[in-house]
């Protein structure tokens, strides 16, 4: 393809645009030097703050980093994974997407999430974000495999959008090569609202008492949230780099919406889909780390024999497996759970393989998966009622899918928990537990305390 203007694609792109009607997505990627994603996001702040996304996952194959949005989907409570692939679907049909890349995460990507329970009366930190949210990036930055690729998207709607191409080409350059940043001063942490820890140990038993009530009722995870107040507005590049520097071995997520921002460091997936390959897990029973090496082998063993926590993690197993094999062609899951450490905690860990159609959605899975035992209940209807009426309090997409999705049907979604909510100068930090007929009111409070350390640690809080 003949050059113009110094790019190989822009004639590609002029043709493009006096040939369509209507609103059309134009969508390329280049491979460049090696970069950090990071980096690039911390970059994009000038330009692009309030409509930015984060996304590393755990096993360190692969991080997204997007800036911009040239197209948002938004749905309400009803049909709402339906509706996004819908709108997904209808926006791909018609695009003109110029990948010469197999490589997973590249070309046109929606990235966002959903909330845990749209049928939660919203809570106004939360009012930015619909119980789904996704948005297309102008740019993004792919690293998969140790090379560096950018995703230009761009939203045309006609010939009077060729200046466009050269618009966005040359921001594209002009972040690429930025090495100066500044970061705002640091706020100070003034004051943390836990909230009346008795009344809440209160509701763990009245969850304990439902769960004896009803033969039908195995299971109820309940949280709490702890805000963190600060004297002037927090910056959320700072808590960022401080999650993904501190939390190696975590998913690092942020999604960025006008003057909030969502990020945390989960230690699970919920999903990935590549092609015919699907992969979950299912991650629940968690203990403390030790001190030392002997202290944290005594933990890990302690884990692996504790009945409460056995019985836990088979809940999610066992509905894992069943929605595994009524979608899949195979199914492979371990016998035995493994232990997967974290900074902070150390949980019971069983990896699911299936294989899938692939031309299926990513999101058929998602659907089906969320919420897991781990973090609703079993059976989840019952569970979620009884979380509606004891947690005072509205999710949003804290323990929820937070991930992306491409135009080849493949994804990844990871449970958004470890997590919190920045608005301005508040961060709303959240945690739970799952409640069997056996838990402790006492001791499901001190598992709070222990996975609320990764936030705290993360906007300048405790970090004991």
């Amino acid at each position: 393809m003949a050059k113009i203007k110094g790019h190989p694609l822009k004639g590609a792109f002029i043709n493009f645009i006096q040939e369509i009607n209507g609103s059309t997505l134009f969508s390329y990627v280049e491979k460049v030097e090696a970069a950090d994603p990071i980096r690039f996001y911390e970059k994009g702040k000038e330009w692009y703050k309030g409509e930015r996304f984060y996304f590393k996952d755990r096993d360190g194959e692969m991080t997204l980093a997007g800036l911009g949005s040239v197209h948002t989907i938004q749905h309400g409570p009803k049909n709402r994974f339906a509706g996004v692939e819908s709108d997904w679907d209808a926006l791909m049909k018609r695009a003109s997407v110029h990948n010469p890349y197999d490589v997973y995460g590249t070309g046109p990507v929606a990235f966002g999430g959903f909330s845990f329970d749209p049928a939660q009366q919203e809570g106004e930190e939360w009012s930015r974000f619909a119980p789904s949210f996704f948005y297309v990036p102008e740019m993004m930055m792919t690293v998969y495999g140790g090379e560096t690729y950018v995703t230009v998207n761009m939203l045309c709607d006609g010939a009077e959008s060729e200046p466009l191409f050269d618009y966005i080409e040359k921001r594209k350059k002009w972040i690429l090569a930025r090495n100066d940043l500044q970061f705002d001063k640091e706020a100070v942490l003034k004051k943390i609202l836990s909230g009346d820890s008795s009344v809440w140990k209160k509701s763990i038993q009245s969850a304990i008492q439902a769960i004896e009530s009803d033969n039908e009722l195995k299971k109820v995870v309940l949280a709490r949230k702890v805000t963190a107040v600060f004297d002037q507005a927090i910056e959320p590049d700072r808590v960022l780099r401080r999650l993904d520097e501190g939390q190696p071995d975590s998913f690092i997520f942020s999604i960025e919406a006008m003057d909030s921002c969502f990020l945390g460091a989960s230690p699970e997936r919920l999903v990935k889909k590549r092609n015919s390959t699907l992969l979950t897990t299912c991650l629940a029973g968690s203990t403390a780390r030790g001190k030392t090496e002997e202290e944290d082998q005594r933990l890990e063993t302690a884990l692996l024999t504790d009945d409460k926590n056995r019985i836990e993690h088979d809940y999610v197993v066992q509905m894992i497996r069943r929605e595994m094999q009524s979608m899949c062609e195979e199914v492979m899951v371990p016998n035995e759970p493994i232990i997967m450490k974290v900074r902070d905690i150390q949980h019971l860990y069983t990896p699911v393989i299936g294989t899938a159609d692939e031309h299926e959605s990513v999101l058929r899975f998602v659907e089906r998966f969320h919420p897991t035992p781990a973090l609703g209940g079993l059976p989840a209807q019952k569970a979620l009622h009884v979380i509606r009426k004891l947690e005072p309090m509205d999710r949003g997409f804290y323990a929820a899918p937070i991930g992306w999705m491409d135009y080849r049907k493949n994804g990844e979604f990871a449970v958004a928990i470890r997590s919190g909510l920045l608005v301005k100068n508040e961060a709303f930090l959240y945690a739970g537990c799952g409640v069997v007929p056996d838990s402790n009111p006492e001791t499901e409070l001190e598992e709070t305390n222990m996975k609320l350390r990764p936030m705290l640690r993360a906007i300048g809080g405790s970090d004991e």
